[in-house]
């Protein structure tokens, strides 16, 4: 598996065929689940033939820690169609939620984004009650930009409250990182 890159605490690599047992446990968790498919139950094979065949493309890491190598979900930065522009993604399971590792992976990414990978725009979108996802797109530096009403197959609890998109220009970006670290 090839390394995209190491923070303090994590390491984010390629996804392969060995993390679909870690996939499945993620994705069979009714509360990580709770504001993708309402929490309902997946099966091996739906999770073999869909999400790892997904997360095994482009823009897609599994996030490990550091420290002792435990598996603890992906991040993405998957290209959107718009030229320039990626949407930033994680999953983590609940054993790293409230320990500030979605927002460190996903402040790593938004960096190497922006500094090596050439993209101009991130954006990323939940649903308007998931207040923990938004949080870590605030922490990130994306800000509020609308909230919007799609037809999903499965009706959620909360949903009838919408979606709401964040993002954050190269730009910004920038004048925030500078605004952080005056002077070099």
């Amino acid at each position: 598996m090839s390394v995209l890159l190491e923070t303090p605490r994590l390491v984010l690599r390629t996804v392969g065929e060995d993390d679909l047992d870690e996939v499945l446990a993620l994705d069979d968790d009714p509360w990580v689940m709770r504001y993708i498919n309402g929490g309902r139950p997946v099966s091996r094979e739906e999770v073999r033939t869909g999400a790892l065949r997904r997360l095994r493309g482009p823009g897609f890491w599994a996030a490990v820690e550091r420290g002792g190598g435990e598996w603890l979900g992906w991040f993405s930065l998957e290209p959107t169609g718009e030229e320039g522009t990626v949407e930033l993604g994680y999953r983590l399971r609940r054993s790293a939620w409230g320990r500030g590792y979605a927002t460190e992976g996903s402040r790593a990414l938004i960096a190497k984004g922006f500094g090596e990978l050439g993209v101009r725009r991130v954006v990323a979108r939940t649903m308007t009650v998931n207040a923990g996802s938004r949080r870590v797109m605030e922490k990130c530096g994306l800000t509020y930009v609308r909230t919007f009403f799609e037809k999903w197959p499965e009706v959620i609890e909360g949903s009838e409250h919408g979606d709401v998109e964040y993002a954050l220009t190269r730009e910004e970006w920038s004048a925030k990182d500078t605004a952080a670290h005056p002077g070099g």
